[in-house]
């Protein structure tokens, strides 16, 4: 994937738009979710700040969530961001998540394999005390 399509896509986005809306003049950013193409595709749901060295998103942000294979799926706006420790998600949280059987059982047991992962790349351990950057987003445009 180019960056020459994700900006196709975004401009394809735009299209959709009235002139005046803030999309136009704002950045955005192009990922999947997740740690390997399979899990893009089943999730497009997953972030991973602190291995990626990355600042969390905020809300009004924009970007496009990219499939397994590097194409781009949808845009969507970030619409809320919080931090809260792991053991401190809430059922409502998973459920808006989508993930599974929308439970916090399942978000819980799902997430916790997931950080164990991918925190041991980094050098760390997963806890349930450890802090998370908890986002909710909508899609916007699906072309």
């Amino acid at each position: 994937m180019t960056l020459d399509k994700h900006e196709s896509y975004w401009q394809a986005f735009l299209a959709t738009l009235p002139p005046d809306a803030p999309a136009r003049t704002a950045t955005y950013t192009a990922e999947p979710f997740g740690d390997n193409p399979a899990l893009a595709d089943e999730l497009l749901a997953l972030w991973e700040w602190e291995a990626e060295g990355k600042t969390p998103t905020a809300a009004g942000a924009y970007w496009i969530v990219l499939d397994g294979r590097g194409e781009p799926r949808c845009v969507v706006e970030t619409v809320e961001v919080t931090q809260r420790r792991f053991d401190a998600v809430d059922a409502d949280f998973a459920y808006a998540e989508g993930e599974d059987d929308r439970t916090l059982a399942s978000w819980r047991a799902g997430h916790e394999r997931f950080f164990t992962r991918t925190l041991a790349a980094i050098g760390k351990v997963f806890t349930p005390e450890m802090p998370l950057v908890c986002e909710r987003f909508r899609v916007i445009y699906a072309g």
